[in-house]
């Protein structure tokens, strides 16, 4: 089978939701018995988002292989269940970076480097990797901001390109647009998605499918108006209201048609039913009144949300399989070293502290845990998390007082938490850290063996600094239990404390794992003790 191609575009405004809107239509196409894989193109000139501020891209999603990637191909393999690796994301500043390389190396032979064609040609490549590399039958492709803004003029050249190499009749242009409403009138307005549709066309792109987002219900003569101004077709034009829960949207496209839509407008018929009853069943979960738990959330970037988007999701799946609500109080770690913040820590059923780098709000993340341990609130670690709660376990059960992480002070007399020996020399800030899909052996008779049932898993890590070996013994003394470790003993991933309901914290970022009816065992584990806690 010829591979098809379904290229995703946004218009209007950024952050229109298509990578939901492609994650979920890989879903409806996976389905159907088709192998799909997706992959995301970033206008941004950064080599990947692992320097980046959390405020400036949100969270870093990891994958297997150890790509830093865009937060969108976490919603790709919470809703499709693929397991992506890097060639599914790339970056402006990957494709000049490769592009300049070969420049210095000859291989143009002297000629002018310019963006057609040989940057256009870079990415072209990038793009057909993912059919290479995964054998796909329809790749997904999502670009990156919005249609109209300059980063993004390459990529779409190239798709354009792409499109006539592999044929139109192979290809399909789908473009995620937004329709405002005027406040004073209540009226939704089309021209903003007419101008963007122009703006594609301008240069050589006509849309084959217009998704209509709105915040209000949208009328067949919207649709109509759209079809007309757009030169698209009538049936083509599919009207998306905001779902209010995340995991209807692909439910949403079914029922609308958009499935069998696309599969007739490239020439394909489908080689099974689809079973959308799971995630029926799924939303209908979600929304039956529950019992509520309170969780806080100690983090350094609680601002933007997004900082924290597998967090949060894998939070919400926890809590389904766990029948409760998951009520999230946002807490910013600099607030509780000013002594703000500290209602929603006490009211809280569970607390959380998520990763992060730096030394800003380190000493409120400790503060939490010290809180959580004295307190015997069921906490949770995750990466920093479990290097504050270790920090604080030292301080305040080995009376070490100066004890702290290397990373936030190089002169302690205590390095609880220290940098890997084979990093010292490591100089660049950019893909030098412990990156990707690492094997952890459980402990038998510990809270994490009972929680995953296995005795081996593999978790993906993004982090530079351990837990110091040279303290193991008298951690263990006072009741810190090593109930995960690398095979081969010499790294700890995953600690808990003895006497208390449920403390236990990763060195991995379990939250890239967890999926919508796969809940992963340790948040599951910490939303089942504040179930207790509570009462409920």
């Amino acid at each position: 089978m010829t591979t098809k191609y379904l290229f995703f575009t946004g218009g209007v405004v950024s952050s229109v939701g298509k990578g939901v809107t492609a994650a979920a239509m890989g879903l409806l196409l996976k389905e159907r018995g088709f192998k799909v894989a997706v992959q995301k193109l970033d206008p941004y000139i950064n080599v990947d988002p692992g320097t980046m501020s959390p405020y400036q891209h949100g969270e870093v999603y990891v994958l297997d292989d150890g790509a830093e990637t865009d937060l969108d191909l976490g919603h790709y393999e919470r809703f499709i269940d693929n397991r992506l690796s890097r060639v599914s994301n790339f970056t402006t500043g990957q494709v000049y970076a490769e592009t300049i390389a070969n420049e210095r190396r000859g291989d143009y032979l002297g000629r002018t480097i310019q963006v057609i064609p040989h940057i256009t040609n870079e990415i072209k490549r990038r793009i057909r990797l993912v059919e290479k590399e995964t054998g796909a039958e329809i790749v997904l492709l999502e670009v990156g901001g919005t249609v109209g803004d300059i980063e993004s003029q390459p990529f779409l050249e190239s798709l354009r390109q792409l499109r006539n190499e592999v044929g139109r009749e192979n290809c399909l242009f789908v473009h995620v647009t937004w329709l405002p409403t005027i406040g004073a009138t209540g009226e939704i307005k089309t021209k903003p998605t007419q101008h963007s549709v122009a703006a594609l066309r301008s240069i050589g792109i006509s849309p084959n499918i217009i998704i209509a987002r709105a915040d209000q219900h949208v009328e067949k003569s919207l649709c109509e108006k759209i079809a007309l101004f757009c030169d698209v077709d009538r049936d083509s034009v599919i009207p998306m209201t905001t779902a209010s829960v995340l995991y209807e949207v692909p439910l949403l496209l079914e029922d609308l048609g958009v499935g069998e839509l696309v599969l007739t407008k490239l020439g394909l018929t489908a080689k099974s039913k689809p079973n959308m009853q799971p995630w029926r069943k799924l939303v209908e979960d979600v929304r039956k009144p529950k019992p509520t738990v309170k969780l806080a959330l100690v983090g350094k970037y609680v601002e933007l949300q997004d900082a924290y988007m597998s967090v949060r999701e894998a939070l919400k799946h926890a809590a389904i399989a766990n029948e409760v609500e998951v009520e999230i109080g946002w807490v910013h770690s600099v607030d509780l070293e000013k002594d703000k913040g500290w209602d929603v820590i006490k009211n809280a059923d569970a607390i959380l502290v998520p990763g992060g780098f730096g030394s800003r709000g380190i000493e409120g993340k400790i503060l939490a845990a010290r809180y959580a341990r004295e307190n015997k609130v069921p906490y949770l670690g995750l990466c920093l998390g479990m290097q504050v709660m270790s920090i604080d376990f030292a301080r305040g059960l080995l009376n070490l007082e100066d004890a702290n992480s290397s990373e936030f002070d190089r002169s302690t007399e205590n390095p609880v938490i220290d940098l890997m020996l084979d990093q010292r020399s490591v100089t660049d800030m950019g893909g030098t850290m412990r990156l990707g899909l690492y094997p952890c052996v459980l402990q038998e008779g510990t809270k994490a063996a009972a929680m995953y049932g296995v005795a081996q898993v593999d978790e993906r890590h993004r982090h530079r600094f351990e837990f110091n070996n040279a303290y193991r013994a008298e951690f263990e003394k006072h009741g810190m239990v090593f109930s995960g470790l690398s095979p081969d003993g010499n790294l700890v991933e995953i600690v808990e404390l003895k006497d208390h309901p449920y403390m236990v914290a990763s060195q991995f970022h379990p939250e890239f794992l967890s999926r919508p009816m796969k809940p992963h065992p340790l948040f599951m584990g910490l939303l089942k003790a504040a179930k207790v806690k509570a009462g409920k």
